[in-house]
């Protein structure tokens, strides 16, 4: 099968959801589909207003006949950006069927940036996007709940997973060191970054990413070490010298870093909300508190060979059929059979 992704959402960009495309086209060719991928580097495009690091497309005009040049068998619209809407608006008016996904919290990420625009707004312009779609996907059974009760339709569970190769753990004995906790991440403010650089923690404090918000923490907080943006080996040896991984955000859908940083040994410290508690086995691979400095102090004492053994349950192989299972070809026949979901789709 011929599979178009179109996306906002590519590299160079360093983010969850390009993370998951990528692993996602990798593991799709393994299994013999052809994947092609529309992003803004098949147009021309203007750095996002507040976050220059993302480019948004411009001359969207072209989108159509560029899907037609493409001639796929299926479409699948991840982002809902400017390409996103173009290949919506298109593919709607030619009757032809496409799935969707949720990756990201919009309507909160808008509330948290722009105080006044409610946050109703927010999700009636989600569910705007998302109701043509013949299969909307969500990464757990917790979002496939909470978007239900929003009233968006045809929801689909596509669970997310972790490279296992590139992502292991540190097989000799760690010395004895004071504790390094660590953030890895955008540093924006839907990442609720603060709450966890103005903690009080034995050691230190670490945060790999960039953002817009990076120059401003800098300054304010010095004594923490940022270091910028780092390749995937970079990632994973930062994941492995790290005693905790803090993962302060309220708003993330997921948040893969967590599953990086058990796939390596790390235990995870987070609030009790949706993500980690999607992803993390309290007492076993984090510890998720209101407390977040309990947490983290709490986390140290977690085995880390546990952790590395829990993230080996979410390999991409499985995420990418069950997304392949959700797919609806142009003619709205599925691809697969539909896979079913869970019997507990709260488990992690």
């Amino acid at each position: 099968m011929k599979l178009l992704i179109v996306s906002d959402a590519w590299a160079p960009q360093v983010n969850g959801v390009v993370t998951s495309l990528r692993a996602l086209s990798a593991e799709l060719q393994a299994l013999g589909h052809e994947v092609c991928v529309l992003s803004p580097q098949d147009f021309r495009a203007l750095p996002c207003p507040g976050y220059a690091a993302i480019p948004l497309a411009w001359d969207v005009w072209n989108v159509a006949g560029k899907i037609r040049t493409l001639a796929p068998d299926a479409v699948h619209l991840a982002t809902e950006g400017p390409l996103g809407w173009a290949a919506r608006r298109w593919l709607k008016r030619e009757g032809l069927a496409f799935s969707t996904a949720i990756h990201t919290r919009f309507p909160e990420y808008v509330s948290e940036r722009w105080p006044w625009i409610p946050l109703a707004w927010g999700y009636a312009w989600l569910r705007a996007f998302h109701r043509p779609s013949q299969q909307v996907l969500v990464s757990t059974g917790r979002l496939l709940d909470e978007f239900a009760q929003r009233d968006f339709p045809r929801l689909a569970l596509w669970r997310k997973g972790v490279d296992l190769q590139q992502f292991q753990p540190r097989l000799e004995a760690r010395e004895a060191a004071p504790p390094v906790f660590l953030y890895a991440g955008r540093i924006a403010p839907e990442k609720n970054l603060e709450a966890f650089l103005d903690l009080d923690l034995p050691g230190e404090m670490q945060v790999v990413g960039d953002g817009p918000l990076r120059a401003e923490l800098e300054r304010r907080y010095p004594q923490v070490r940022f270091f910028g943006y780092l390749d995937a080996a970079g990632l994973a040896e930062a994941y492995r010298r790290a005693s905790v991984l803090v993962f302060p955000s309220r708003t993330d859908t997921l948040g893969l870093v967590m599953l990086e940083a058990l796939a390596c040994g790390t235990p995870v410290a987070a609030f009790p909300v949706c993500g980690p508690l999607d992803v993390l086995r309290q007492g076993v691979s984090g510890v998720m508190d209101e407390d977040l400095r309990q947490a983290c102090l709490q986390a140290l004492t977690l085995d880390r060979e546990q952790c590395a053994a829990e993230a080996q349950r979410h390999s991409w192989q499985a995420s990418a059929l069950e997304f392949l299972a959700c797919q609806p070809r142009l003619d709205g026949a599925p691809c697969l059979p539909n896979a079913p979901l869970s019997a507990d789709r709260t488990a992690p």
